[in-house]
């Protein structure tokens, strides 16, 4: 029976992804966001909870990379592409100019984060290299940050990022990328039983994010995301010239 449990747990997160997407078809960014959040949240306790009952299984791989494609892959491609809607339903689609017939193709581009994440998941299931660290920023994240886009109340991103689809279809470009990307990123599981010594940077980085949302509250997750890769980038380079000078 036991071995069941981080089964259903997985299907919580597909649950929550599948009610994200009602959410964003119909245009309530707040709501899709959360369950977003919260199918991330089932996301974590399903291979914990396998681990700690010691019944992990083929079968529990590949139905939370199910899971996860639609929580964090087709969920966040789905924001994007009403995103990239929105702007172009104040264009005249309708009108065969040349123009029109693009702006009315851009939406689409949204779904370049699905694809991305598609691949993403497929690799990670087969990648052994990715057992205490990541290559490629990971699905959950990347949907926190595509997701928060849509509900940050902030000027200067209401203006100038969400009205302006090139700009949207380039965060959707590069998302595809660096969830793919040869960039070693650090993990925020804990070892040697938590000890301070060997996770000071994880203890670190969920106390910065932690003053960030207390402070800056939606408005600090893309900074969040944006400093995990940033400071994952300068790990790997500090790491890369202390090999070289031994």
């Amino acid at each position: 029976m036991k071995k069941h449990i981080p089964n259903f747990i997985t299907l919580l997160n597909l649950s929550s992804g599948v009610i994200a997407l009602i959410y964003a078809f119909d245009d309530n960014y707040n709501m899709a966001f959360l369950w977003i959040c919260l199918g991330i949240f089932f996301d974590f306790w399903d291979g914990f909870v396998a681990r700690l009952l010691n019944v992990k299984s083929e079968l529990g791989l590949q139905l939370d990379s199910m899971a996860d494609m639609v929580t964090s892959g087709v969920v966040p491609g789905l924001i994007m592409y009403k995103l990239l809607s929105n702007i172009q339903s104040n264009h005249d689609v309708y009108n065969l100019s040349s123009e029109n017939l693009f702006m009315g193709i851009l939406p689409y581009f949204g779904f370049l984060i699905t694809l991305g994440s598609a691949y993403r998941l497929a690799k990670f299931n087969i990648d052994t290299r990715q057992t205490d660290s990541f290559i490629g920023l990971p699905t959950p994240a990347n949907a926190l940050f595509i997701s928060s886009l849509a509900i940050i109340n902030v000027g200067w991103v209401n203006d100038s990022i969400l009205t302006n689809p090139y700009i949207l279809i380039g965060i959707s470009a590069f998302s595809a990328y660096i969830l793919n990307a040869e960039l070693p990123l650090f993990s925020l599981k804990m070892k040697d039983k938590g000890a301070f010594a060997a996770n000071k940077l994880p203890y670190l980085f969920v106390i910065y994010s932690v003053i960030l949302l207390i402070f800056f509250q939606y408005t600090a997750i893309p900074i969040i995301i944006i400093s995990y890769i940033l400071i994952s980038l300068l790990k790997h380079l500090l790491s890369k010239k202390d090999l070289q000078e031994l």
